[in-house]
């Protein structure tokens, strides 16, 4: 399946899991979220990867033998796990979590609703 990006959205959600989770900071694909008052369930999580890229002055803040480690596997507050799904609407999504830390009283990272996509059919 190839798709290709129909609206770029960028917006805050908030996401459901059926079960309760094991790690706050490396979540599964969420079960549901909620977006601009709408509820959608996740039939199908279509691919997941991650992004432990450093940016802005986190990028220069540690030494290259370090960075090498971290860019596989995030360090503190840093990293995006991402998640394409399709919902019960047939609509297809990125979901990201952020792990970044906003404030010492907003440690927890936040779930953003990405882009929608378009199925790319071959005929």
């Amino acid at each position: 399946m190839e798709f290709t990006p129909l609206h770029f959205l960028d917006q805050p959600i908030e996401v459901s899991f059926d079960s309760p989770l094991v790690r706050l900071k490396t979540p599964p694909c969420p079960d549901g979220f909620t977006w601009e008052g709408q509820d959608y369930r996740v039939t199908e999580k279509l691919s997941e990867w991650t992004d432990f890229t450093r940016r802005g002055r986190m990028a220069r803040n540690m030494q290259p033998q370090h960075a090498a480690v971290a860019a596989e596997r995030g360090s503190l507050g840093v990293g995006r796990f991402y998640f394409r799904v399709r919902v019960d609407t047939g609509q297809v999504f990125d979901l990201y979590y952020d792990r970044a830390i906003k404030d010492v009283d907003d440690r927890l990272g936040h779930w953003f609703l990405y882009r929608e996509l378009s199925e790319i059919r071959n005929l």
